[in-house]
């Protein structure tokens, strides 16, 4: 792939970061755009030392304005976007009879609204680039989980989003694709197993693990691995796949 410019929300995160390092190792531009804070101010540097160029913004992707002023500060620094990769993303589960108007709209404006209105600002830079997107949804996105109705209903809508505009891009040379992993060894894990885990993070995570076929060999996946595969999706190689949500999962959601 040519150097391109790339545009990661949720960048400084697990899967973001290991995205981000993925395509700096060809030597591209890479945007990094989340909250404020040590790990945003640790990309720039772990970027470059991988052979990328890198432009770090701080923003909250709940925030449409914010969203609008990112992609134009990316384009601006990049000469455009060839690569939207959206990769925010926050975890609740319980009963949703006790989910509050608060959770409801922190949950679907991280997971569905604030990729929405990303994508929406940057459309015209992807459609000039024949760009492409990938959303990183979820399993939960494919299938209920049990007690976790709320982040479902936000990957599912994700999934959904990533075919509409699919369709609706494609006679524009842009492609959307959605990545939905299954559980991911990333801080999003640790701090489920501890906020959700009764005191048992382990147990929290053994019981995870549980719902996987391959028994006593069952392993979270690696962010290299999500990274990998959101790298080999904005390849030329990859150009008659559009409109999919792509599994990674170890096989969790084929038998439903």
């Amino acid at each position: 792939m040519s150097r391109k410019t790339v545009m990661i929300a949720g960048g400084a995160g697990g899967m973001g970061i290991a995205t981000a390092l993925r395509f700096a190792a060809d030597g591209n531009r890479v945007v990094v755009a989340d909250l404020a804070g040590p790990r945003l101010d640790e990309a720039k540097e772990r970027i470059e030392a991988a052979g990328g160029e890198a432009l770090c913004l701080a923003f909250d992707i709940r925030s449409v304005a914010a969203c609008k002023e990112a992609v134009a500060s990316a384009a601006e620094w990049g000469g455009g976007i060839d690569v939207l990769v959206n990769a925010a993303g926050v975890w609740l589960e319980g009963p949703s009879a006790e989910v509050s108007e608060q959770d409801w709209d922190r949950v679907l404006d991280v997971n569905l609204k604030g990729a929405f209105f990303l994508i929406a600002a940057a459309t015209p830079h992807l459609i000039a680039s024949r760009g492409v997107i990938v959303n990183i949804s979820s399993d939960a996105g494919l299938v209920g989980n049990n007690g976790a109705a709320v982040y479902c209903a936000s990957k599912g809508g994700l999934v959904l989003l990533t075919k509409a505009l699919a369709l609706e891009l494609a006679p524009h040379g842009v492609r959307v694709n959605a990545v939905c992993p299954a559980d991911v060894a990333t801080p999003m894990i640790e701090y489920q197993a501890t906020t959700y885990g009764g005191g048992d993070p382990d147990g929290y995570k053994r019981k995870l693990l549980s719902h996987y076929p391959q028994g006593d060999t069952a392993r979270f996946i690696k962010v290299e691995e999500i990274a990998g595969l959101i790298h080999f999706l904005c390849q030329p190689g990859a150009a008659p796949i559009t409109g999919t949500a792509l599994p990674i999962d170890f096989g969790v959601t084929a038998g439903y």
